[in-house]
């Protein structure tokens, strides 16, 4: 009897929490998600509901446990949604590890209140399971049987043609309206899972045009936008990023996808060069497939022509498994924080002049033709610190930061200029910031880039253009090898970047 009121308690639970996590059906009033979603829902509620009742023998701390694990799915995926404009998505699990070494990167989307109810939960919980844990093994064989006839019926489900029209295409917010967020985050998974490996991209001739550039520096700098962009106020506007836009070969607005995180979309976009209608249901973090697709990475591609990649971050390169993936797509050399200057007191990263600096030391050792990947961090929020009392969210913080990012900019043209080594100086902003209250999700989201030659006079005509990430990364390879999209389906068929550069 106690079984199966826990049982109906946390399935009547599950569907009540459902109807809180936004966005909701677009018929608000009805409450409800499609059939098949909320049939998704009910079987990965019951596979919970068996494995933890496998987990303790005691139902009623089961479906707690059940209930508790949904409702932190709606709260993380309401509280994404509010800072970063998409609900919460299979891809976000794979952060996890990363939650748990800087949980600061992630906690400062959660307001005070919904912080503490996550301590006082997770203690209760705790406390809970200790005390109500039951020795005997009959309600655990149980709990195990039903968890796995369940899962068994999930799979079926997703196996099957009951779910098979469900989602065919990315489109996180609407598929949560429309099916719920458990149902979107089971569908998308296993679209994901089922989503083929492009063919390999063919190795491009080992010669380099005698223009070509001995240098090529790329600077993926960490939520950097145009402030004037952001505000509408002219007296904000950035003096290098004027002086770069006025004198380089390429620049423009790079249309990013992203808000405020996942800097990995657009950072995949300019190394692979891969669009994310080709990506598919890979989109949401392109990195767990990335090792996958190295023939398409621009180390890759420019190591075949003779150049040695190295690739620079001032971090944690454990974050998006960085310092796995980047050997394996073609860098000879990966330089962590370890690599460079400590933290300054009282600052949360590597300033970015300071980085600016060792950047342009790495490029002045550099023997030979070498492909210089640096990635920022002091843009990166949560931007409090030092900023005025009553200024908007930390907007007034990260204006400061985005000055050094600007002096970084100035510094290493600075540097180029007076090397007078033929190099390709690429910079753009990975990703806006999301600021409450000050700048917040919407459907604007570019951010600035620019190219440069060096020597300046061997440039060519400065033209706008504006790109998409993976544009940047066609862009590149014409800069360089003189060839753009290599992996084009019509070798015939001009580029859409070849034809913005023309």
């Amino acid at each position: 009897m106690i079984f199966s009121f826990c049982l109906l308690a946390t399935i009547v639970g599950s569907l009540l929490l459902d109807t809180l996590v936004r966005p909701r059906p677009k018929r608000a009033w009805t409450g409800q998600r499609s059939l098949p979603g909320r049939a998704l829902l009910l079987a990965a509620t019951t596979t919970l509901f068996g494995l933890f009742f496998a987990l303790s023998g005691s139902a009623p701390l089961a479906a707690a446990l059940a209930v508790a694990l949904l409702a932190a799915f709606m709260l993380a995926s309401n509280a994404k949604h509010a800072v970063l404009g998409e609900p919460l998505l299979f891809s976000d699990l794979a952060l996890v590890g990363g939650m748990m070494r800087h949980p600061g990167f992630y906690l400062t989307a959660l307001t005070v209140r919904q912080k503490a109810g996550a301590v006082v939960g997770i203690v209760g919980l705790v406390v809970a399971l200790a005390w109500l844990f039951m020795p005997r093994a009959g309600p655990h064989l149980v709990g195990a049987a039903l968890g796995v006839a369940a899962g068994g019926v999930l799979v079926a489900m997703l196996r099957g043609w009951t779910v098979a029209g469900l989602a065919p295409e990315p489109d996180a917010d609407a598929d949560v309206a429309r099916h719920g967020l458990v149902a979107t985050m089971l569908l998308y998974w296993w679209r994901w899972r089922d989503t083929p490996d492009p063919p390999a991209c063919p190795t491009p001739a080992a010669t380099l045009p005698d223009t070509t550039p001995e240098l090529v520096i790329v600077v993926q700098c960490e939520s950097f936008a145009d402030p004037v962009a952001l505000t509408g106020n002219p007296s904000l506007a950035l003096a290098g990023l004027t002086r770069a836009r006025e004198r380089a070969s390429l620049w423009g607005d790079l249309a990013v996808s992203g808000f405020g995180a996942y800097t990995m979309r657009t950072e995949y976009g300019v190394l692979f060069g891969r669009d994310e209608d080709a990506l598919g249901f890979r989109r949401f973090d392109p990195f767990l497939t990335a090792a996958r697709e190295a023939s398409y990475a621009l180390p890759r591609r420019l190591g075949a022509a003779g150049y040695t990649g190295v690739f620079a971050h001032p971090h944690d390169l454990r974050f998006y498994r960085r310092d796995r993936l980047m050997p394996e797509i073609g860098f000879s050399r990966v330089i962590g924080a370890e690599g460079f200057p400590p933290t300054p007191p009282g600052e949360r990263y590597l300033d970015d002049p300071t980085f600016g600096t060792a950047l342009a030391a790495l490029a002045a050792a550099a023997a030979g033709p070498t492909f210089l990947y640096a990635v920022t961090m002091e843009n990166h929020g949560p931007w409090v610190a030092g900023h005025p009392a009553g200024s908007p969210g930390g907007l007034e913080a990260y204006l400061g930061h985005l000055r050094g990012s600007d002096a970084m900019l100035s510094g290493l043209i600075d540097h180029l200029d007076a090397g007078g080594r033929r190099a390709l100086l690429v910079f753009f902003g990975d990703h806006r910031p999301s600021i409450p209250g000050a700048v917040e999700p919407g459907p604007v989201r570019h951010t600035p880039y620019a190219m440069l030659h060096f020597p300046r006079e061997e440039e060519v005509s400065g033209r706008r253009a504006d790109l998409s990430p993976d544009e940047l990364h066609h862009a590149i390879l014409h800069a360089t090898l003189r060839r753009g999209a290599i992996c084009r389906k019509s070798a015939s068929a001009p580029t859409d970047v070849e034809d913005k550069q023309s």
